[in-house]
């Protein structure tokens, strides 16, 4: 699953894709380098970005409204359509609006960051649509995640609430077989709390769902190479990063990884790198790995 940001602000690529045309470029591109699916979002959910409800917003600071999400994406979801018709398009979104306008343009999956919890019409609207749809788990919002209390074990948590997601979703009438889950790596989790998840990514299996892993570029993996580049790594700021440019072998380990561990899709921004690593990782796993 490649990754296209038409945000001002994503972590890793923001302002990169905001044109529509450098989108629909930077799309194709990641087709011819092996990406079965586009994973497109219009909304940035970094750490310390503002999602909450239209309602809220005013009070709550800078918002992405509907109706400028719904700008971002749905002319690159369109014309990208248009272009590349054999292409299966995935909408980043967690409003339900938003989710059911990008699939009248034709999206065929939503990845909803929330697992379906920031918007309360989401799961009924999904099973409305009948499209594939990604829960991902996340604990609190991006403006919360530096107060969040230690989720304890990391494992048992995402993988029981992860479970929950996926039966509020069936009996809002979403198929099951349509439904696919992410632990969602970075998303509420400290440094250290994602690689438990990481070590033991076969236990989610056991839930009897595909599985969806997005590590690339993320925090977790910028802080260890950081400490790894210092001589003195107990002196390093604890919140001191790699840059993001600099993470893609870390991103590759950490992929090959979940792929041996049994994920099913890798959504990543570095498609020609990951889709050599997954070759050479499914090899081992046809070969018994």
């Amino acid at each position: 699953m490649g990754v296209v940001n038409v945000t001002p602000d994503s972590f890793s690529d923001g302002g990169l894709f905001i044109d529509a045309e450098k989108a629909l470029s930077h799309a194709e591109k990641l087709l011819d380098e092996g990406a079965a699916i586009i994973d497109i979002g219009g909304e940035s959910t970094r750490p310390g970005s503002i999602v909450t409800s239209a309602a809220t917003a005013r009070s709550a600071g800078p918002y992405v409204s509907e109706e400028e999400e719904k700008a971002r994406i749905l002319p690159v979801i369109g014309e990208l359509k248009r272009r590349r018709p054999e292409a299966i398009l995935s909408v980043d979104t967690y409003k339900a609006s938003v989710a059911r306008a990008a699939v009248e343009a034709g999206a065929e999956v939503v990845n909803d960051v929330s697992g379906g919890l920031w918007d309360q019409k989401m799961s009924k609207v999904l099973a409305e649509l009948k499209v594939g749809v990604v829960f991902m788990h996340t604990r609190g919002k991006p403006e919360e995640w530096d107060s969040l209390p230690p989720i304890g074990d990391s494992v048992l948590t995402v993988k029981r609430e992860l479970q929950q997601i996926a039966q509020s979703a069936t009996l809002a009438g979403i198929k099951r077989e349509s439904i696919v889950l992410d632990p969602g790596f970075g998303f509420g989790k400290r440094y250290e709390e994602n690689y438990p998840l990481l070590a033991h990514f076969a236990q989610f299996q056991q839930m009897g769902f595909p599985l969806l892993a997005g590590v690339s570029r993320k925090g977790f993996i910028g802080r260890l190479l950081a400490r790894a580049e210092s001589r003195d790594a107990e002196s390093v700021d604890a919140k001191k990063d790699v840059d993001v440019s600099k993470r893609l072998f870390g991103t590759l380990a950490a992929e090959t990884a979940l792929i041996l561990k049994g994920a099913h899709i890798i959504r990543t921004h570095d498609v020609r790198a990951a889709a050599d690593a997954a070759r050479v990782a499914d090899a081992i796993v046809a070969s018994g790995g």
